[in-house]
């Protein structure tokens, strides 16, 4: 990979790994959340950079948050590693700076576009969506701060913050990021097309509400879980169809496994949420984490961000 992103993604993986390692032995004192929310800032936040700027090109702030990454990755493992507290958190911020430059860079995306005629719609939404999809890292990062500070904005205890990071880099970067590369592949039919863009308004603005459910009220946090979950499992149907359709074979293979995982996340997802709501204990945190996350950041943000980075590279064609 020659691309200064995925070289990155790629040393990040190697990281990641080896964390993991120490954390089953129990060399280093990291538990599958925190592993969780290390695989965002170590491979998919880079592969997120790279795919977002294919879509919708790059500018002065994104590229010093390209520049930056790979040292605020090392500084959310270090804020990590280290008992919550003063020097936890203010080694997070390390990787808040990277998340602010992104930020900021869809923050100006979105001011300084104009919302276009019904023509140019299609083209236009897909870099709407990036843009969205980099705020989020800018949420994600400051939960990640308040995490490590041990901070209980509005009262939230832990293990929810630090799962409220998670789901921003997740839930929210990565998955906006691969629903607009979904949008701006091949087609067949205008009637599918818009059923999508609509799809993709739900991806990227649902994160936010299921957050502030999670602060204001259960039934809207049982909701906007459910309708969020739903709208993703449309885009892996999306997914599966468009990537089937892929010029690359490895492309196609990766595009297959990520709709397959997503769709069976986002049925577990929408079950949690009504046993949430219910205060059941038929799906608990821990076993989401063993199941619905590693479904979502490897089955499905990983695969489904280097399906279209791999499908673009190889195609011939001008997107």
């Amino acid at each position: 990979m020659k691309n200064s992103a995925q070289v990155a993604a790629t040393v990040g993986a190697a990281v990641w790994a080896g964390i993991a390692v120490a954390a089953r032995m129990g060399v280093v004192r990291i538990g599958a959340i925190e592993l969780m929310f290390l695989f965002g800032p170590l491979v998919v936040v880079p592969l997120g950079m790279e795919l977002g700027r294919m879509i919708s090109g790059i500018g002065r702030l994104e590229k010093w948050g390209r520049r930056l990454q790979p040292a605020g990755a090392l500084f959310a493992v270090a804020a990590l590693c280290v008992p919550p507290g003063k020097r936890a958190g203010v080694v997070a911020l390390g990787w808040m700076v990277v998340c602010m430059l992104m930020a900021g860079a869809g923050a100006l995306d979105l001011l300084l576009s104009s919302w276009p005629d019904e023509g140019a719609r299609a083209t236009f939404i897909a870099p709407f969506i990036v843009a969205v999809g980099r705020i989020d890292l800018a949420v994600g990062g400051a939960w990640l701060v308040a995490s490590r500070f041990g901070m209980r904005p509005m009262g939230i205890q832990e293990p929810i913050g630090l799962l409220t990071a998670v789901h921003f880099h997740f839930a929210g970067f990565a998955t906006a990021t691969i629903a607009a590369a979904t949008l701006q592949a091949p087609e067949n039919g205008g009637g599918k097309q818009r059923w999508l863009m609509r799809l993709c308004y739900l991806v990227a603005g649902m994160p936010f509400v299921v957050a502030v459910g999670f602060v204001i009220s259960p039934v809207l946090k049982m909701g906007a879980a459910i309708v969020f979950s739903a709208s993703v499992a449309g885009l892996a149907i999306f997914l599966r169809a468009r990537g089937r359709r892929a010029h690359d074979g490895g492309a196609r293979i990766l595009l297959q496994i990520a709709a397959g995982a997503i769709f069976a996340g986002m049925v577990l997802s929408g079950a949690y949420a009504v046993a949430d709501f219910m205060r059941s204990e038929a799906l608990t945190i821990p076993q989401m984490a063993r199941t619905h996350g590693i479904l979502n950041a490897l089955g499905f943000c990983l695969t489904g961000l280097l399906g279209w980075i791999v499908e673009r590279n190889s195609s011939q064609r001008q997107w």
